[in-house]
């Protein structure tokens, strides 16, 4: 069965162990893993970012996603809206592989 397009899914940020401290919503597990990568300390540029391990478990399902992402600063748009501020902080994750919990 094929999924409705504006179905949004449930991914839980695994931390050590395996205790789930947040849940972040998207279509796709990348999407629910930038917004996880936003989060992370934001360096001075791309090149600088260290990069950091996010394991996101598909909320209803045994898989866990696994992404590097990384996060920085940067200037915001010229043309940005008034409530936008100077800086703002971008991410970008790259996919590591599944991996599939044991049921209980």
């Amino acid at each position: 069965m094929a999924r409705d397009t504006d179905d949004k899914r449930n991914f839980a940020l695994r931390g050590d162990g395996d205790d789930e401290t947040s849940v972040f919503s998207g279509r796709t597990p990348r999407q629910a893993a930038l917004k996880a990568a936003r989060r992370l300390d934001a360096a001075d540029g791309e090149e600088n970012a260290s990069r950091e391990e996010l394991r996101l478990r598909e909320k209803g399902t045994h898989k866990v996603h696994i992404y590097e992402g990384w996060a920085w600063n940067e200037e915001a748009p010229s043309d940005k809206p008034d409530w936008m501020p100077d800086t703002i902080t971008e991410a970008n994750v790259s996919k590591q592989g599944i991996e599939h919990l044991e049921a209980l």
